[in-house]
């Protein structure tokens, strides 16, 4: 059977895990094509308000410079000193006006000809070098120096008269601004809001599988893999997908959409300053892929170390008292510590990745705004770019670069969730090797015969710890298993409930093989108690219940009350609601073995298994469980494992194990007058 034998090996492809991760979405597609088209609205309208801000100060803050069309009354925007003008473009005129911004000051000039106007829209600060000023009025020549122009000084009422337009179109802008401020809230509330219920609801789903998988598993599987590391697979490992789902898929998509989006609008406008801010994408490409390939390795290793830190946390704590009868509290703090530091300097390495790869970024960001604020500051004096496209470009480049940078941090969460997934995907793909029957058979009634055929089991390759075992039980008896420790006692026990398969044989229970049985029926069929009982946290009632709702309380009492375990629940504070705590260390041992019995027996099973069920009990509560397995055994086939044969001596046969084999079988009366083997244990403990 395949197992974790190496937490750091690759599953599969990065690509293919991403893809098997997203299939857990598909069945809530339509939550998340919604957060899509809401992440595309919320692009959309981030690309747009910086242009809203590009046209105010083009349109309205520089738009004094726009020449004014002389017209007539009704076709007027604003009526001025005995003119009646207009902003539109499209109007037709032989007169136009202009306003001239020289040190801090409004000039009207007016009685110009459409070219005049045109050529000092276009003037710039290094035009009107030889402008002067002389009470109120500003003279200056034309920029070939053939003309000169003159211009009036207005104060601030006519300023306002004339830039009225610009002021009320400013206020629209605004206004436009606040608008697409609040259905950007709008959009990201709605995505946000769909995508935590999208996202916990898909986490809840892959937790509920990974719990139920490991149920299914056969116990070979507990046996090679250690508690602390299932129970991070469980916990912390599908937690790190969280963030995958609620944040970076549609992170890695809506900043993809937003570079996308900002380089085609940057083109558009200037494709020439484009052009600068795109020479540096190579370089960021370079370092985001070295810097992805190393986080994963090394993501990959921290979760590893992360679920053996926890294996070593689950075992030392549930063994503190072995730690503590036996002083090994330093040496164990010092094998922490040793872990502890080397996931320390694995994390250490990761900070170290991220404090190199973020500053990069941001330095290349910062390079190329400091290139473009310098290469569009240049053009924008010589009169070939607008200020309003400076502010749209310089807006853009922090926006462009701030999505690649904001990809490093969603690398990082998509390299922890890729290998969170990998470890999880690694118990997912481990197959039962307990397989279900093509054609089950279904049995109306199980009599409890039970028969072994020439059975031969190994748990490793072909070291056998049973060979060639026959024997068989007829329904109601009572058969004992003896033998040393390792002889094949227990491992009788966990083939007729088929935890393990055999290798060779066959095992049948009323003449049919086990492994056409399904293994519910099969096992709800057989009722085992064994020396270590586990009590789950919660209450007695529910402790014998075990979440079966269709045993009913007055069942539990009937049953509690067969075994002699109401002795001590009804002494209880709680009684039947008494809370106890896990592995059930508030109840004596007896206590414990009694509430087994009565677990057992509330299930009604055709068959009982025992293994060491008497093991470790005072000799007055034995007395009441060996009353309570009288009752137990009563009209049930009974298997028994046991060390203390004088607990046995009842049962209508005896078997004897000896490596593996059966030696001797027969009566306690019997088996003593072989001379065998179990005579010589009998001796032995007597």
């Amino acid at each position: 059977m395949a197992q974790m034998k190496n937490e750091t090996a690759e599953t599969s492809s990065g690509k293919g895990v991403f893809l098997r991760i997203l299939s857990y979405a598909r069945p809530y597609i339509k939550s998340m094509l919604v957060c899509f088209v809401l992440v595309l609205a919320v692009t959309a309208l981030n690309l747009y308000r910086p242009i809203l801000i590009g046209r105010a100060i083009d349109g309205y803050i520089e738009g004094y410079a726009r020449p004014l069309a002389c017209v007539s009354p009704e076709d007027a925007d604003v009526e001025f000193d005995g003119l009646y003008l207009s902003r539109d473009e499209n109007a037709a005129s032989d007169r136009y006006a202009i306003l001239v911004y020289y040190s801090e000051n409004y000039y009207f000039v007016r009685d110009l000809t459409a070219q005049q106007a045109e050529e000092l829209s276009a003037l710039t600060g290094e035009d009107l070098s030889g402008a002067s000023e002389n009470g109120g009025t500003l003279t200056f020549p034309s920029a070939d120096g053939r003309t000169e122009f003159t211009g009036r000084l207005l104060d601030r009422d006519e300023l306002s008269v004339l830039r009225k337009g610009d002021h009320d179109g400013i206020i629209r802008i605004g206004i436009e601004y606040l608008i697409v401020l609040a259905v950007t809230l709008l959009c990201e509330l709605s995505m946000v809001w769909f995508l935590q219920r999208t996202g916990q609801s898909i986490i809840f789903d892959v937790r509920q599988q990974t719990f139920e998988h490991l149920h299914t598993l056969p116990l070979r599987f507990f046996d090679t893999n250690p508690v602390g590391r299932l129970v991070t697979r469980v916990s912390n490992d599908v937690d790190s997908l969280e963030r995958l789902f609620t944040q970076v898929i549609v992170k890695l998509f809506s900043n993809t959409v937003l570079i996308i989006g900002y380089a085609v609008v940057m083109a558009r406008i200037n494709f020439r300053l484009a052009l600068l801010c795109f020479v540096f994408l190579p370089f960021i490409f370079v370092l985001t892929y070295i810097f992805r390939t190393t986080v994963r390795r090394i993501y990959r290793t921290i979760r590893t170390k992360i679920s053996n830190l926890n294996a070593f946390l689950s075992e030392n704590i549930s063994g503190v008292k072995l730690i503590q009868l036996f002083v090994r509290e330093k040496s164990k703090a010092d094998d922490f510590k040793g872990r502890t530091t080397d996931l320390f300097r694995s994390q250490m390495k990761e900070l170290l990745a991220f404090s190199l790869f973020r500053p990069g970024i941001a330095f290349m960001a910062n390079f190329a705004l400091a290139t473009l604020v310098y290469r569009s500051g240049v053009s924008v004096l010589a009169g070939t770019l607008t200020l309003g496209t400076m502010y749209v470009f310089t807006n853009y480049i922090r926006s462009f670069f701030q999505p690649i940078e904001e990809l490093a941090e969603q690398f990082s969460s998509l390299q922890n969730a890729l290998a969170s997934a990998e470890k999880i995907f690694t118990v997912l793909d481990e197959e039962n090797t307990i397989k279900e029957p093509d054609d089950p058979y279904i049995p109306e009634k199980v009599e409890g015969r039970i028969e072994f055929r020439n059975v031969w089991f190994a748990y490793e390759n072909e070291d056998y710890v049973l060979r060639d075992v026959s024997f068989v039980i007829e329904p109601g008896q009572k058969v004992a298993f003896v033998g040393a420790t390792g002889a094949g006692k227990s491992s009788i026990l966990n083939l007729i409930g088929r935890y393990y398969d055999i290798q060779k044989g066959e095992i049948l229970i009323d003449g049919v093989d086990i492994r056409r049985y399904r293994t519910s029926d099969l096992r709800r069929a057989i009722g085992q108690v064994q020396q270590d009982v586990f009590v789950f946290t919660g209450d007695i009632k529910s402790n014998i219940r075990l979440l079966d709702e269709s045993i009913t309380d007055e069942q539990i009492r009937l049953a509690a009350h067969a075994v002699n375990a109401d002795r001590f629940i009804d002494q209880l504070p709680g009684g039947y609601d008494e809370p106890v705590t896990e592995r059930g260390s508030t109840l004596s041992a007896g206590q414990r073995q009694l509430l087994s019995f009565a677990r057992t027996l509330a299930y009604d099973p055709r068959i009982l298994v025992m293994d060491e069920a008497t093991a470790n009990i005072d000799t007055e509560t034995e007395g009441l469980i060996q009353e309570a397995l009288e009752r137990l055994m009563q009209g049930r086939t009974t298997i028994m494992v046991a060390h203390r044969l004088s607990t046995i001596q009842h049962a209508d046969n005896i078997i004897v194990l000896h490596k593996g084999r059966i030696r001797e079988s027969g009566t306690h009366q019997e088996l003593l007058q072989h001379n065998g083997i179990y005579k010589k244990l009998y001796e032995l403990q007597q």
